[in-house]
C-alpha cells in the first residue's frame, strides 16, 4: 500500500526515536537511584506489601513473579542500558521485526515498576511515557519509511495531552478564565526553577497575555496537528516553543520533554529519506491492527475528556495503552511547605536545638535559591509539596519517613540534599512544621539575599521518636 508510509517524515521520526529513548534513560535512572528509599524492602511503600494485596491482572509485570531490592536494581540499569543502545541507534542495525522487539523491551520493563510504583508513580507523564513508548514500537527503523498510521496516533495522543489540558482548565478554577492564574502559579508551582521568581516578579499584563496564550497553544492549536503541511509543522512548533517556555520556568520532570517529543510527528524535518523497499504485508498488517484496537480502547479517554466531569490523569487499562493527561486544573493562591527538623535532646521543648533537613528541590532554606532538575524526577520531594496541602496525601508513608530519618537510614538520606546529624548519632526527636511560604519582592531580595519568606503557621508532625532504638518497620 502506497499510503502506508511517509518518507517525508524519516527525519522526525529519528529524531523522535532518540529524544524518546533518552526519556527513557532519564526514567529508568530515576528508577534505580530512588527505589529502595520509596518501593524496596525497606521502602515507605514496599513492592513485596503492594503485590500480596493487589493481583497481577490488576498491576501486570515482572515483580509479581520475583522481587528483591536486588533484582529491581538489575531490572532499572538494564532499562537504561537498552535505552541507551536505543539512543545510540542500535535499532537501526537491527532487522525490522528486531527493532520492533528492542522497542517493546523498555516499555515493558518500565511498565513493570510503573506498575508496582504506587503513589510514587501516579503522575500523569508516567502514562504518557508509557502510551508513547508503546507507539514507537510501531514506528519501524531504517528498513522501512515512517508509517502514516503510526505518526497519526502519535498526534492523537498529543492532542489529548494538550486539549484535555486546556478543558480541565476552563471547567476549572475561574482564574483561567479570568486570566490570572499565571499571578500564583510560578509562587505556588510544585517545585519552582532557577528563573520561576523572575517569571513570578513578570507585569501582571505579562501574565495575562501568558494565559490567553495557553489556551489558544491548548484549545486550538491542536487541531491543527491534522491539516496539511506546512500548517501541522508551524503548529507543532508553536506547541514545542510553548513547552519550552515551561520547561525554563519551572520542574516538571519529563512532562514537557515528552510533549516535545511527540510533536516530532507532524514536525516535517528537512532531510531526504533514503530509498527503502515496501513496508512488508505483516509490518502493514501488525500496525493497522494495533491502531484499530487503540482507537476503539480510547473512546474512553474521549467520553472522559468531553464529559463535564473530566478527571486528569486516569490510565483506562493496565497496560497504560490509553489515558487522560492534563495539569493544574485549579492553582494554589498560597504556598505551603512541611518543614522536617531534628534535633538530639533528651527532652524536646520549643527551645530546643531544632536543625532542619534540606531537600534537594523542594524550598527549605529562605536563602537557597531553586535548582533545575527536570526532566530528572525528584518523587519524594514532589510528594511533599502535596503533603502540605494537605496531611491526607503523606498518610500512608510520612510516619515511615520519619522512622527512617530517626534511624539515619542511608538510602533514605541519599534523597536528600543535607542531614543535619552526622552518620553515627542520629536525632532523638523528630517533627514537622508547617509554613507559609512567598516570593520576596526585589527590594526583599537586594537586602536580605532570600529568595522566599516564610511564615510559620503550625505544627504538622508533633516532636516523635522511635518506640526503641532497635524498633524497624
Amino acid at each position: 500500500m502506497e499510503w502506508f508510509t511517509a518518507p517525508e517524515y524519516w527525519t522526525s521520526r529519528l529524531v523522535l526515536q532518540r529524544a524518546l529513548a533518552a526519556v527513557y534513560v532519564v526514567a529508568f535512572l530515576g528508577a534505580a537511584l530512588q527505589f529502595r528509599p520509596l518501593i524496596g524492602e525497606r521502602g515507605m511503600l514496599p513492592v513485596p506489601r503492594f503485590v500480596e494485596r493487589v493481583p497481577f491482572r490488576r498491576a501486570p509485570g515482572v515483580f509479581h513473579l520475583h522481587y528483591s531490592d536486588r533484582f529491581f536494581a538489575g531490572w532499572a540499569w538494564t532499562g537504561c542500558a537498552v535505552s541507551a543502545a536505543l539512543v545510540a541507534g542500535l535499532d537501526g542495525l537491527l532487522p525490522l521485526w528486531g527493532a520492533m522487539l528492542l522497542w517493546l523491551v523498555p516499555w515493558v520493563m518500565y511498565l513493570s515498576i510503573v506498575n508496582v510504583g504506587q503513589t510514587w508513580y501516579g503522575f500523569g507523564w508516567e502514562s504518557l511515557l508509557l502510551e508513547t513508548g508503546f507507539l514507537a514500537v510501531f514506528l519501524g527503523n531504517d528498513e522501512v519509511a515512517p508509517p502514516v498510521v503510526t505518526l497519526f496516533l502519535l498526534r492523537w495522543v498529543l492532542f489529548r495531552v494538550e486539549f484535555g489540558a486546556g478543558l480541565i482548565k476552563m471547567r476549572g478554577d475561574e482564574c483561567w478564565r479570568r486570566l490570572t492564574c499565571l499571578d500564583h502559579h510560578y509562587e505556588t508551582q510544585p517545585m519552582p526553577g532557577p528563573l520561576s521568581w523572575f517569571f513570578h516578579r513578570l507585569p501582571k499584563p505579562v501574565h495575562r497575555v501568558e494565559v490567553a496564550a495557553n489556551h489558544l497553544t491548548q484549545l486550538v492549536v491542536p487541531v491543527l496537528l491534522f491539516t496539511p503541511q506546512p500548517v501541522a509543522t508551524a503548529a507543532a512548533a508553536l506547541m514545542i516553543l510553548t513547552q519550552v517556555w515551561l520547561i525554563v520556568s519551572g520542574n516538571f520532570s519529563w512532562l514537557n520533554w515528552i510533549t516535545i517529543v511527540l510533536a516530532f510527528s507532524a514536525l516535517r524535518l528537512p532531510g531526504a529519506a533514503p530509498d527503502t523497499p515496501a513496508a512488508p504485508i505483516w509490518y502493514e498488517a501488525l500496525v493497522l491492527t494495533v491502531a484499530a484496537l487503540l482507537l476503539a480502547l480510547g473512546l474512553r479517554p474521549v467520553r472522559n475528556m468531553i464529559s463535564s466531569r473530566q478527571v486528569m490523569n486516569r490510565s483506562f487499562d493496565p497496560l497504560h495503552l490509553v489515558n487522560t493527561y492534563g495539569a493544574f486544573g485549579s492553582i494554589s493562591r498560597v504556598r505551603y511547605e512541611v518543614v522536617v527538623e531534628g534535633t538530639s535532646d533528651g527532652v524536646p521543648r520549643e527551645d530546643s536545638d531544632w536543625l532542619a533537613y534540606e531537600f534537594r528541590g523542594k524550598p527549605g532554606d529562605p536563602r537557597r535559591w531553586p535548582r533545575q532538575f527536570a526532566p530528572y524526577h525528584l518523587r519524594l520531594d514532589w510528594m511533599m509539596w502535596f503533603a502540605a496541602l494537605s496531611p491526607a496525601y503523606a498518610g500512608t508513608w510520612f510516619t515511615v519517613l520519619v522512622e527512617r530519618l530517626l534511624e539515619n537510614d542511608r538510602d533514605t538520606l541519599r534523597l536528600l540534599r543535607r542531614s543535619p546529624f552526622p552518620r553515627d548519632a542520629p536525632p532523638r526527636y523528630i517533627r514537622a512544621r508547617l509554613f507559609r511560604y512567598r516570593y520576596t519582592t526585589w527590594h526583599e531580595l537586594r537586602t536580605t539575599g532570600a529568595c522566599w519568606d516564610r511564615t510559620y503557621v503550625r505544627d504538622f508532625l508533633p516532636p516523635t521518636r522511635l518506640d526503641s532504638p532497635d524498633r524497624r518497620s
